[in-house]
């Protein structure tokens, strides 16, 4: 690098003498040393052709200047005279001004005192040298003889040192001067051109100048590079190159231009010649000639030194950059090693089960890829080093040494990650030896446990059960462990505490099992002898039967028909000695089973979940993808264009969650089961990404109806090889989120008692309200007509259909009579600061357009209501009202359990209410104790406050914050018609499905079938869009709801009974005839509307709860059966 240092500011020094050299020759050129004046600074002066070079030369080669005839030759300033002759006595060569000037004045036509002036002047200030001044004297008879007798007299005041000789004619001045050295005027044959002599002069010395100042200005610049020192960064590198670029394509713009200036002139002075080859070029345009052509020649030297010395510097910037750019990279890759290097010291765990052992190892072999990315990254930054040194760069000495770094790290990377991949392998192949052996185990165990009793009293029973047991132990193969002494050798760097611990475990479960093996062959053994008399069965413990596993039908059967094997000794007659051991083998083997189950319930749920992340694959890959592919683009239809994330939702969010993490943890309990409950709690929160899938199912199930039967998604599924349709698999994300809640529960049936037992249960508990808030979540955004934040009134606690009655105190009695028999239909939703009244309304169309929305009626705030829990003796109806009771509603539930849970709830609601007024009073007065009113007799008022109005009242006076006649102290609540309260325990049946729409196309739903409505605006409870819609016709339907008996002679229908309605009577009484009892009678219109909702076919499908648990029926084009979300079908 000092070398190549060294050799640089050779070069620098090399071009700035050149180019001063070139500067001083254009100054020799031009003699612009002596500072003469320019023909552009004087051209006026010139132009007025008092004095000129005609270009002509003496015999002795001096210049002729020539004075022509000029009458305002006095009127001529000193200034102006001084300039031109000073001008002109600069442009001939050296060589010939040092010889002298030849002076022609003409004064022919002029008097002897203009002579006279000339000669004073030129004998002035002229300032060359003179070798002769000819003077052609006034030519009139007498001026020529005052000019003799003059000049003979004044010879004296010319002062000069050359000879000045008066003519009286042209010819006599020939004799002095060829003639073809002067000009016409004076008798010679010389052509001359006083502007294109001034042209010339002016464009020569411009393009004089034009060179010299490129040459300035290349010398600046290559000073300026010599003094620039290399920068330390990428960016100030490329920014300083591309600078230096800019500057010297400029420069070098610059010398083109002058060189094509240079050319023209010289094509000008050349025009003559040009024109006639036999013109005879003067003196003075030869010069002009070979001017020109010399400065042409400084300006090819110019740009020759710059442009060597320009490559030289180029090279040196793109180097620089070059090395920047390594080093850079070098600093990141040296970094990136270093961190892949601390990250594989990480991978130290052998894994606590097979599964998170190959989990462990998916992991560092998708780490592997990484490391092999870096590893050939800095392989290719060691070869590019390399061509770097090869092509001389000037950091050579840098560049090696770090090329040897990156080699030595990647090697010592390299062979780590071989040596953790072996490591892994190693713990993978014991692991998945202790799994066989386990399995083997128990297999055995469940073997042991599904040997029939009774057949094996027999003495071919015994036989067979004993031949079948060795059968097993002859084919152990290698899933038995043999010898733990050899594992402990073979295995030993891979063996942790934990490692031993768990071998250690299998082998003694497995000698326990073999000891199991040994007492029952031994038992089989003594009962395939001979026997001596009769053996009785004993009939099996219940405790001691074990339901078989789920993913096992064959060995479920056996279980069932067969359970009392676990105490199969115990059962022997001839074996009464052994009835203590019997017992605590049958209780060590009812463990070993249960432990089996779960096993199997784990296997189903990893199974299942590894099918769907697969299907979710097929679905983004298969269908989503191809959206976006432009050899399909012509067969999507433009209702599907740009709509992916209408039809498939947020499934790729899904997809990642269940690839990435949610599978990978499940795996991580394969050996515990019992806790996978803790993984389901941790993931709870991620797991509410399906409430966003739920919401976009109408829109997505929409889109699929209009676009079903288009080419698309016909050639997608014949790519794919799909039996079904993509909406079947748009269904999935909503099947699996129930399926959890079904293996949860299994997985707690066979978990009591166990660690994890307590997790599951909340783990349970957990999916059901993610599957509840879905289903509120889906029922709250179809409200229409709110003008309020719905945020703002709390938690959803309760929604459900209800029939409504109001009553208004005040009103006409017929008023009163008329809410007697003409229910509203409204669905209630209860939230924690407010009860809201909707009417629900089905919307013309199909798919998403039919789906319901809810118009908002009515609200009543949670802390101005009171309630009667029984109304009018119906154990399905209650009663709700505001503070003033000016209207009552009287809500009518489906059944008597939904009405309590509604109850129950609401109570709540305003016994907190009650409980935080209570601490507020005690905390605002302490010392007041204060009194609720009396309260009517079966009602229920828990408000806290009569109206906000008094409440306000109170706040602005402060002297009594909660008033006497409001708040009450007193906890007691009288309940009407009760004789004790309800059960606050009773389990609240709402409905967790998020299904709350119709318009699926595969599942029908029939979520809240008995709508209710509720209206405070409505004067009457007749609704007429309620009658519109409600119209009843005839025809069959089925119940959606149990009828409570009514007037004499109404029939009893019960939920699920077909139904025919048969004539319509006065009265809104309708004739209906019950197909499944065949009994027949008249039931009111309402109640009719009541039973059947809005059954349109004899395949409706019931709501069995008021807050509703949807049941989903099964589509025709769609083989395959969808449970509801609250209590899925295995």
């Amino acid at each position: 690098m000092l070398l190549w240092m060294k050799t640089e500011e050779m070069a620098i020094g090399e071009l700035l003498e050149r180019l001063r050299s070139v500067t001083q020759t254009i100054d020799e050129i031009m003699q612009l040393d002596t500072n003469p004046p320019r023909a552009a600074d004087i051209t006026p002066d010139l132009r007025k052709q008092f004095a000129f070079l005609t270009g002509g030369r003496g015999d002795n080669g001096s210049p002729i200047i020539v004075f022509p005839e000029f009458p305002a030759f006095g009127e001529i300033t000193d200034r102006e005279f001084h300039n031109v002759l000073t001008y002109l006595t600069s442009v001939p060569s050296l060589s010939s001004t040092d010889v002298g000037f030849i002076l022609v004045i003409d004064r022919r036509q002029d008097r002897w005192a203009a002579v006279k002036g000339t000669l004073l002047r030129i004998a002035g200030s002229f300032p060359g040298n003179l070798q002769l001044v000819l003077v052609l004297r006034p030519t009139t008879l007498l001026q020529r003889t005052l000019s003799d007798i003059l000049f003979k007299f004044n010879k004296d005041e010319f002062k000069m040192k050359v000879p000045v000789i008066m003519l009286s004619s042209v010819s006599e001045l020939h004799s002095y001067v060829d003639r073809t050295q002067l000009t016409q005027e004076l008798g010679g044959t010389q052509e001359y051109c006083h502007e294109k002599w001034i042209s010339h002069r002016t464009d020569i010395e411009g393009f004089a100048l034009i060179v010299k100042r490129t040459a300035q200005t290349l010398q600046s610049f290559g000073t300026e590079l010599a003094e620039t020192e290399l920068p330390n960064e990428i960016k100030t590198t490329t920014l300083l190159l591309s600078t230096h670029t800019s500057k010297r394509d400029k420069m070098k713009g610059d010398i083109l231009v002058a060189l094509d200036q240079g050319s023209r002139l010289l094509e000008n002075i050349n025009e003559p010649v040009m024109r006639d080859p036999d013109h005879n070029m003067n003196q003075d345009e030869l010069e002009n000639l070979a001017t020109v052509q010399r400065l042409l020649s400084q300006l090819d030297e110019t740009e020759r030194a710059f442009d060597e010395f320009w490559v030289r510097h180029q090279t040196k910037l793109e180097q620089c950059l070059q090395l920047r750019h390594f080093e850079q990279n070098y600093r990141e890759v040296i970094a990136l090693l270093g961190n892949l290097s601390e990250k594989l010291v990480t991978f130290s765990e052998v894994g606590i089960s097979p599964a998170h052992a190959d989990h462990i190892y998916c992991e560092l072999t998708s780490f592997e890829e990484s490391v092999c990315e870096a590893l050939e990254r800095a392989s290719a930054l060691s070869r590019e080093g390399d061509e770097l040194i090869q092509n001389s760069h000037y950091a050579e000495d840098s560049i090696q040494p770090k090329c040897s770094e990156l080699r030595a790290v990647s090697e010592t990377l390299s062979s780590n990650l071989r040596a953790k991949k072996d490591y892994l392998l190693k713990a993978m192949e014991l692991h998945h030896l202790l799994e066989r052996a386990s399995k083997w185990v128990d297999d055995g165990i469940y073997l042991l446990a599904s040997q029939p009793v009774d057949k094996c009293q027999s003495h071919e029973g015994a036989e067979l059960a004993l031949q079948e047991l060795e059968r097993y132990l002859d084919n152990a193969g290698q899933n038995q462990l043999t010898d733990l002494s050899a594992i402990w050798k073979e295995y030993e760097a891979v063996l942790n505490q934990h490692f031993r611990e768990q071998v250690e475990k299998v082998y003694q479960k497995q000698a326990s099992m073999q000891e199991m093996f040994d007492k029952r062959r031994i038992s089989l053994k003594k009962l395939a002898a001979k026997q001596t008399r009769p053996v009785q069965p004993v009939a099996p413990r219940p405790e001691a039967f074990i339901k078989s596993p789920l993913s096992l039908p064959a060995h479920k059967a056996k279980l069932e028909k067969n359970s009392e094997s676990i105490s199969f000794e115990k059962t022997n007659g001839n074996l009464q000695s052994e009835e203590g051991s019997s017992r605590h083998t049958s209780q060590l083997d009812e463990e070993e089973n249960l432990a089996v189950l779960r096993r199997h319930v784990m296997n189903e749920l990893l199974e299942t979940e590894r099918a769907y992340v697969e299907e979710l694959l097929c679905v983004l890959q298969g269908y989503a993808s191809e959206m976006d592919n432009p050899a399909m683009s012509h067969l999507i239809p433009s209702a599907l264009q740009n709509k992916k994330e209408v039809l498939f939702g947020n499934m790729t969010e899904i997809y990642h969650f269940h690839k990435r993490t949610f599978l990978r943890e499940l795996e991580l309990y394969t050996d515990c089961p019992e806790l996978v409950g803790r993984c389901f709690l941790e993931r709870m929160t991620d797991l509410q990404i399906y409430e966003k899938y739920c919401h976009n199912k109408p829109r997505s199930e929409s889109l699929w109806r209009q676009c079903s039967d288009c080419a698309f998604f016909q050639e997608c599924q014949k790519k794919l090889e799909h039996k079904l349709g993509l909406d079947s698999y748009l269904l999935k994300p909503v099947q699996r989120i129930t399926k959890y809640q079904l293996l949860l529960k299994e997985m707690l049936k066979y978990s009591k008692g166990c660690d994890g037992a307590d997790d599951l249960q909340v783990a349970l508990t957990s999916i059901l309200g993610i599957l509840k808030a879905v289903n509120d979540s889906m029922h709250l955004i179809a409200i229409t007509g709110y003008e309020g934040n719905l945020s703002e009134l709390g938690k959803l606690l309760m929604q459900g259909s209800f029939s409504v009655w109001t009553e208004h105190k005040k009103g006409h009695a017929k008023v009163k009579d008329l809410a007697r028999f003409k229910p509203m239909q409204r669905h209630l939703f209860l939230h924690e600061k407010a009860l809201l009244f909707c009417k629900r309304r089905e919307e013309n169309g199909e798919g998403y357009e039919k789906a319901p929305s809810y118009s908002f009626k009515q609200s009543l705030s949670m802390n101005a209501v009171g309630f009667t829990e029984n109304a009018k003796g119906d154990n399905k109806k209650f009663e709700i009202w505001s503070s003033s009771r000016e209207e009552v509603y009287i809500v009518q539930a489906p059944s008597a359990e939904v009405k309590t849970t509604w109850v129950n709830e609401i109570r709540k609601v305003l016994t907190t209410q009650l409980e935080a007024c209570r601490e507020a009073s005690q905390q605002r007065a302490p010392d007041q104790v204060f009194q609720f009113p009396p309260v009517p007799s079966g009602t229920v008022s828990l408000s806290p406050f009569k109206t906000s109005q008094k409440v306000k009242k109170g706040e602005e006076k402060k002297a009594e914050p909660c008033s006497p006649d409001l708040i009450s102290c007193s906890p007691k609540l009288t309940v009407k018609g009760s004789p004790t309260s309800p059960d606050h325990s009773t389990k609240r049946q709402s409905d967790p499905t998020p299904f709350g729409f119709r318009g699926w196309n595969k599942t029908s739903l029939s979520l809240d079938e008995q709508d209710g409505y509720s209206s405070a605006e409505d004067p009457l409870n007749s609704d007429p869009e309620d009658e519109n819609i409600k119209k009843l016709s005839a025809g069959k339907y089925t119940a959606m709801a149990d009828s409570e008996m009514g007037a004499a002679g109404e029939i009893l229908v019960k939920s699920g009974d077909m139904v025919k309605l048969v004539k319509e009577g006065d009265n809104d009484q309708w004739f209906v005839r019950n197909l499944n009892t065949s009994k027949e009678g008249w039931m009111a219109a309402a109640n009719l509307i009541t039973l059947i909702g809005k059954s349109k076919s004899c395949q409706s499908l019931s709501s069995s709860e008021g807050s509703g648990s949807g049941n989903l029926s099964t589509s025709s084009s769609c083989s395959e059966t969808y449970a509801n979300l609250s209590e899925p079908k295995p």
